[in-house]
Order: C-alpha cells, then sequence, then structure tokens
C-alpha cells in the first residue's frame, strides 16, 4: 500500500533566533521563532509524512505547550516522525518540498539539507527533493517577515 501526504508550515523571521532550515544552521540577521528550532521545511516535512501514515500533525505528537519541545532540533523530531510510521508498517519512499523564502538565497545551501536529511531517515538523498522560490517580493514572505514550506510525502508499506 502507497500513501502520500501534503505538509505547510510558517514561522515569523524575528531577530535575536539561529536561522535552522533542513537541518543546517544558515548565517542570517534574523531567525525563525518557535517552540523549537523552529525549522519550517522539517515541519512541513513531518507532517507531510505524518499526514500520509494518518497519524494528525507534529503539533499533537511534539506539542509546543511541552518542556520536552523546547528549543528540541527539528532533526530529533524528523526521527521520531519516521519512528512513529514505522509503528503502523509504513516506510519513507520520497519527499518532495519547497521553501518559500526572499533571503537569505537557499539554493546554495540544498545539497547540504538533502544530505542531512537523508542521513536522519535513512534514505538515499535522491529521495528528498527541495527547491526554493520566492514569492516575488509579495506577501509576508517578500517583506521578509516569515519563511514557508511545503512538502508532500509518498510512504509505503
Amino acid at each position: 500500500m502507497i500513501r502520500v501526504g501534503m505538509g505547510y508550515d510558517v514561522h515569523q523571521l524575528v531577530e535575536g533566533r539561529e536561522l535552522w532550515i533542513g537541518g543546517i544552521r544558515l548565517e542570517h540577521e534574523k531567525g525563525l521563532l518557535g517552540h523549537s528550532d523552529a525549522d519550517v521545511l522539517i515541519h512541513a516535512i513531518c507532517d507531510a509524512i505524518l499526514g500520509a501514515a494518518n497519524m494528525r500533525d507534529i503539533g499533537y505528537h511534539f506539542p509546543d505547550t511541552s518542556a520536552e519541545t523546547d528549543g528540541m532540533d527539528s532533526k530529533i523530531i524528523l526521527k521520531k516522525t519516521i519512528e512513529l510510521i514505522a509503528t503502523k508498517g509504513y516506510r519513507l519512499v520520497n519527499i518532495d518540498a519547497t521553501i518559500c523564502a526572499e533571503r537569505p538565497k537557499m539554493n546554495p545551501h540544498i545539497p547540504h539539507m538533502q544530505q542531512t536529511m537523508a542521513a536522519v531517515v535513512g534514505c538515499d538523498v535522491d529521495a528528498i527533493s527541495i527547491k526554493a522560490t520566492t514569492t516575488e517580493k509579495l506577501g509576508f514572505t517578500g517583506r521578509q517577515e516569515g519563511i514557508s514550506a511545503y512538502a508532500v510525502a509518498l510512504i509505503e508499506k
């Protein structure tokens, strides 16, 4: 059996936070605001994976009211998400994701993000597709108030 899930996440850009996207730290004057490290890409991917397995979302499994998840590295959330779907007999087939940000430029960092997440998930780097786009200076992304990410995940039993 194969199943597909879709995920979306958004975090506000603020001063005084590190910028973590795709499991790696990027140099930028602002970071993403959130209870964990606010890795918008990994959060969208986890929601896609959980959705494919009909296991709700990351807020259900990793609530922002929990002291345990405060400041948590999102790579841990990703690893635990893979472990959660395995309890239902599923494994990840592939991910296709898009990061929406004006700055910093994501394209130079995509191979490192792919390698980092593939190592966490235990899959081939070719199974993780990441693309980047801007919103042509429109909306909250265009005004550099936040970054969003979309993801689709395919899983199989």
